[in-house]
């Protein structure tokens, strides 16, 4: 800690003020400590430019903070006893140079200049028209951030063309911006390297591996049954091990792809020319399914006496048939459960 002692008298004073008038002053800036005796009768100019030749600190930028102070605003002719000044008063300068000041503004104007060019490259760029929706912050944060096919399989093309379906499939962009996911890679699983597996979530989203291909590579599988074990991976993003914290947000997400979906039937969320959307509800699934101690029928028969009995197994018919395709996923997932790998 530095200390140096200064001297100043009242300007209109040629000779020594009375002892009496002499105070001592602490001046700290930035942790360097300035002794200062002074005379009462100064003026606060002159106590400023003292300091400025102290610390180059220009008196227009000095700030001085002290206990005790007279309130009420100070001029350049105010003396040091009308401004509440005492023996021992410690007092806190802040306050730049006018060396630091053009730092600062010369950084200033830098990071002008900076923001200046990227405006202008930013209007200079080819403008690709999709859709003439602006895309938010959360469509670039909750998403596949890259898609990569296995180069080493065939038709790598293809399997680009897969993923890149899933990822811009309206009902899975719709939960992950929901629930907030991000998952840094979509790519697929080698069929013949994991036979046991259709799914694998690393590192809570980091990557995520989907079997897209048949088992003869000749192939693609359903794109239904695929986006149904993203969902069940997607979930992992959250939970690990398939307990009933996992179940639910399972069951959520993919009831949320069927409200979504049917939504969009409804004329509820308007798809973009080209787009397309597959009906995965759990009515529809029913209305073609094999009920079970009975015979299928149409969904258009009509039997008068049991309407809502039949509507009823239906449904119950469907839930059945997904819990059974969820235990299978389960069997099958490489994240958790009894298919996974240390």
């Amino acid at each position: 800690m530095i200390q140096r002692r200064v001297y100043l008298l009242h300007s209109s004073s040629i000779l020594s003020p009375s002892m009496a008038d002499i105070i001592s002053l602490v001046v700290s800036h930035r942790g360097i400590q300035h002794q200062i005796s002074v005379s009462l009768g100064s003026t606060l100019a002159d106590l400023r430019a003292t300091l400025e030749d102290l610390t180059t600190v220009p008196p227009s930028l000095q700030k001085l903070l002290y206990k005790n102070s007279t309130k009420g605003p100070y001029d350049s002719e105010t003396t040091l006893r009308e401004a509440g000044l005492k023996e021992g008063t410690k007092i806190q300068m802040v306050g730049s140079t006018l060396q630091e000041l053009g730092g600062l503004q010369a950084k200033e104007a830098e990071e002008r200049k900076r923001d200046r060019i990227l405006r202008e490259r930013a209007l200079k760029a080819p403008v690709k028209v999709r859709s003439t929706a602006t895309a938010s912050t959360s469509d670039h944060l909750y998403r596949f951030h890259e898609l990569i096919p296995l180069p080493n399989l065939p038709n790598p093309d293809s399997a680009l063309a897969v993923l890149r379906r899933l990822a811009n499939d309206k009902a899975i962009r719709h939960v992950m911006q929901l629930h907030k996911f991000s998952v840094g890679v979509l790519t697929e699983l080698n069929p013949r390297e994991r036979p046991d597996l259709l799914g694998l979530n690393t590192n809570r989203g980091e990557e995520i591996k989907l079997r897209i291909r048949t088992d003869s590579f000749d192939g693609f599988r359903v794109y239904s049954e695929v986006r149904r074990t993203l969902c069940h991976e997607l979930a992992h993003n959250v939970f690990g091990p398939h307990d009933n914290d996992f179940k639910e947000l399972n069951s959520q997400l993919n009831r949320e792809v069927a409200e979504f979906e049917r939504a969009a039937a409804e004329g509820t969320h308007r798809l973009q020319a080209g787009d397309m959307y597959e009906p995965e509800s759990l009515e529809n699934d029913a209305l073609t399914s094999h009920i079970l101690g009975g015979s299928s029928r149409s969904p258009n028969s009509f039997n008068p006496d049991s309407v809502e009995e039949r509507r009823r197994r239906m449904l119950e018919a469907a839930l059945n048939r997904l819990q059974k395709e969820e235990e299978e996923l389960e069997n099958s997932c490489g994240t958790a459960g009894p298919a996974e790998t240390t």
